[in-house]
């Protein structure tokens, strides 16, 4: 079986599986692991179903029962490339890996369209709108996307910075006020010195929104968040289809933000795409 496959046909199938299926199928994709570590009880429990239908969802995958499931998923999560890749293995060839992390980029984008919640989406914006300056900080893989955040931001005429030092982000949330926003990004949510500093901007007056995991500690010291959760152990493996989505997300609220300012503020954006026009090459037809 290859590293994810049972999280893959878990993911393809959730469409077709019924409501009470989806459930147990949305905790375990949420947290693969931890639900290695779940009783069929606890596993029940959490998905608000029965025993019997989560015995059934393990039987619909070729499982004999919940115990074999587990053991399942244990293998799948007990293989791939160590710090590369939960979707490579050792001996894979260019065109082996290249497909793979395609496809795994693809699948993962399409389980985080499914997952993202567009009512907080509304939310967000709402948040961003009416912020007089927007703060990202990000660590890491994060900081990368809490740069992009800035680069995108910043054209909507208020004040953006993004900061990728703890001690930077901690200087700053302490001089926050109302009226300031702040994004977090962090794929675990458990990076202690993030969650002291949204606690910290959130004491000063800020709005801490959140791009982070379900339940987290960082997810508990927000205003607000965007939750999606995907089988990706970055603690294990370089941060990849994690990262693609945290991108993808910061696009659906650079977009959000635009639709909201209207028709009248297309033209400042236009200023902006024109200051480059002397910076390049003329295009060429051929």
């Amino acid at each position: 079986m290859a590293r994810h496959d049972l999280i893959d046909r878990i993911r393809q199938r959730l469409e077709e599986l019924n409501r009470s299926e989806r459930k147990v199928a949305d905790v375990i994709l949420a947290d693969p692991a931890a639900a290695t570590g779940m009783s069929i009880a606890t596993l029940a429990q959490a998905a608000s179903v029965s025993e019997p239908t989560v015995n059934r969802f393990c039987r619909s995958f070729d499982a004999k029962g919940y115990p074999d499931f587990k053991i399942k998923l244990a293998q799948s999560l007990a293989r791939g490339t160590p710090y590369v890749s939960q979707a490579v293995e050792p001996d894979d060839s260019a065109a082996d890996y290249t497909q793979k992390i395609f496809g795994a980029t693809i699948a993962a984008l399409d389980a985080a369209r499914r997952q993202t919640d567009v009512t907080r989406i509304e939310r967000v914006v709402d948040f961003l709108i009416q912020a007089k300056q927007v703060h990202f900080f990000g660590l890491g893989a994060s900081g990368a996307v809490a740069q992009d955040a800035q680069h995108k931001f910043f054209r909507f005429n208020l004040p953006v910075t993004a900061y990728i030092d703890v001690l930077m982000q901690r200087m700053v949330a302490s001089t926050c006020h109302t009226g300031d926003v702040v994004v977090v990004i962090s794929w675990t949510g458990r990076t202690r010195e993030l969650v002291d500093i949204a606690r910290l901007a959130r004491e000063n007056g800020a709005v801490v929104l959140g791009i982070t995991a379900p339940n987290s500690p960082l997810a508990r010291e927000c205003s607000e968040t965007l939750e999606v959760a995907t089988p990706e152990d970055t603690d294990y493996y370089m941060p990849m289809t994690s990262r693609m989505i945290q991108l993808a997300l910061i696009d659906v609220l650079a977009t959000g933000v635009t639709l909201r300012r209207g028709e009248d503020f297309l033209g400042h954006l236009k200023k902006i795409k024109d200051s480059l026009q002397d910076t390049r090459y003329p295009g060429s037809d051929d």
